[in-house]
């Protein structure tokens, strides 16, 4: 997920919790706005504006270097654990984090599960990370699954994020969210068979996703975002029903086989806006190759990492830090060597979007910042193509909207 859809997905749910506004409109109250003169916190990783994606992007960020063996620069950990509100919980983005956090912060899950994940790799932050924690399962709907933001109904996206915080923190949640997901996969004869819904429709039709069913996949698995390669199972790695509701096992199996096909054809998945012409989905892309990986099907995967290899750090270097952050979550689920990915070191090239790192695997300091270096595109353009509609460009950087499965 990119922080192209990581930004569309705050501004929808700022759709959902009030009255539908056209693209144009400024952000309701309650959202964040962004300022054109602000300057950046040295501690941040990415140039962009972080209005819609600070604490994501930075919580990509650190997990990928420690997941490498890279010490994060202190003051890049401390900026993530400011941010952090008296409740426990995190907003996309508070540019006065020593102010305390009144009505007008929104809050959300994904953010704080993100920075849970994050504060987990880097130790010396488990309070902060439990508080979290704490605040997380308080929000845990009555379905088992979690919203976007407080209140808001369950989606695959934001309960798959949930759990892998959870299971970062070894925590448990107070009531199973597997059966939910159970509910939303879709039945093997069925059109999309194997593939997970985001959310059910109004008629309660589920609709195959792949940005969903990657999520839904780790979700299922109780794993975070760097999770290594699994064994593969011995069912092998086809979609197969059960006369019974779905395990968890189960679930991920399938989902990883819907995913498998879905990347088939053309080695990659792919996205567009109404009316557009397809492009290639170089974050899914990137989020089902963890999947079917964390599942067992790093051979399976062996087609869509060569693509990315081959065709995404063009990708990554417009993007930012999140993206990566994904593509290093990708090498590592594969057993790969993400310093040497299709040619490009992705390790230095995320450390070069941030404060220079304390020391990496290789015993050296990583090459300072120079500040020139493209860390992010700017996300306002967003509001006027329409991509608050939603394409699928990966949930590791969408952060949670509703897609239909092109």
């Amino acid at each position: 997920m990119n922080v192209l859809r990581r930004s569309a997905a705050v501004l929808a749910a700022t759709a959902v919790m009030g009255a539908a506004a056209p693209a144009t409109a400024a952000p309701a109250a309650g959202t964040p706005s962004p300022s054109a003169s602000a300057v950046l916190p040295s501690g941040l990783y990415g140039t962009a504006d972080p209005t819609f994606d600070g604490v994501w992007r930075q919580s990509l960020a650190l997990l990928a270097q420690r997941t490498v063996g890279v010490t994060p620069a202190v003051k890049a950990v401390d900026w993530l654990a400011g941010q952090q509100c008296a409740s426990g919980a995190f907003a996309a983005f508070r540019a006065e984090p020593t102010a305390a956090c009144d009505a007008k912060v929104t809050v959300d899950t994904n953010s704080t599960a993100a920075a849970v994940q994050a504060l987990k790799a880097v130790g010396g932050h488990d309070a902060a990370a439990d508080k979290a924690v704490a605040w997380l399962k308080s929000q845990q709907n009555k379905d088992g699954g979690w919203g976007y933001a407080p209140g808001s109904p369950s989606d695959t996206n934001s309960t798959g994020v949930v759990v892998g915080a959870l299971a970062a923190a070894g925590a448990s949640a107070d009531k199973s969210p597997y059966g939910l997901l159970a509910t939303w996969s879709i039945r093997c004869g069925q059109d999309g068979g194997g593939g997970l819904a985001y959310q059910p429709g109004k008629d309660g039709k589920l609709t195959a996703n792949a940005d969903a069913t990657a999520a839904g996949v780790l979700g299922a698995l109780g794993k975070g975002f760097a999770p290594t390669a699994a064994k593969a199972p011995a069912d092998g790695h086809v979609c197969a029903d059960s006369d019974q509701a779905l395990t968890r096992q189960e679930v991920a199996r399938n989902g990883a086989a819907y995913l498998a096909d879905a990347v088939d054809e053309k080695g990659h998945l792919v996205s567009a806006l109404a009316g557009a012409k397809p492009q290639p989905d170089y974050g899914n892309t990137a989020d089902a190759v963890v999947a079917m990986a964390a599942q067992g099907g790093t051979r399976t995967a062996k087609k869509p990492y060569a693509w990315l290899e081959a065709n995404s750090v063009r990708w990554a270097r417009q993007s930012g830090p999140a993206a990566y952050a994904e593509l290093v979550f990708a090498a590592h689920a594969m057993g790969e060597d993400p310093r040497n990915f299709g040619g490009t070191d992705l390790v230095t090239a995320l450390n070069a979007t941030g404060p220079a790192p304390v020391a990496a695997a290789t015993g050296h300091a990583e090459e300072k910042n120079d500040g020139k270096k493209s860390s992010g595109t700017n996300v306002w353009w967003i509001v006027g193509t329409g991509l608050v509609a939603g394409i699928g460009i990966g949930f590791l950087l969408s952060g949670r909207r509703k897609q239909q499965q092109l």
